[in-house]
């Protein structure tokens, strides 16, 4: 199915871009321009941000990485 129609994406294509980042760097945070860079593409319009976002979120490794999670509070105990 086509998310973003100004840049032709479609889900397969977010979930593989998604896929690929975790496979290459286990830590990193994904991002929509993330996944926008990984694919050689560009927003456009921004209509499909929404269901962009939906579509990242079904991704089962779109998770923030558990070592990276609570980093705020981390950084607060330590003052």
């Amino acid at each position: 199915m086509i998310v973003c129609h100004c840049a032709s994406i479609s889900d397969r294509e977010i979930h593989a871009a998604i896929d690929w980042m975790r496979a290459s760097d286990p830590d990193t945070i994904v991002t929509p321009g993330k996944v926008y860079r990984a694919l050689g593409k560009r927003p456009d319009c921004g209509g499909c941000l929404p269901h962009f976002l939906d579509t990242m979120e079904a991704n089962d490794s779109f998770a923030v990485p558990r070592q990276l999670r609570n980093l705020r509070n981390r950084k607060k105990d330590k003052a």
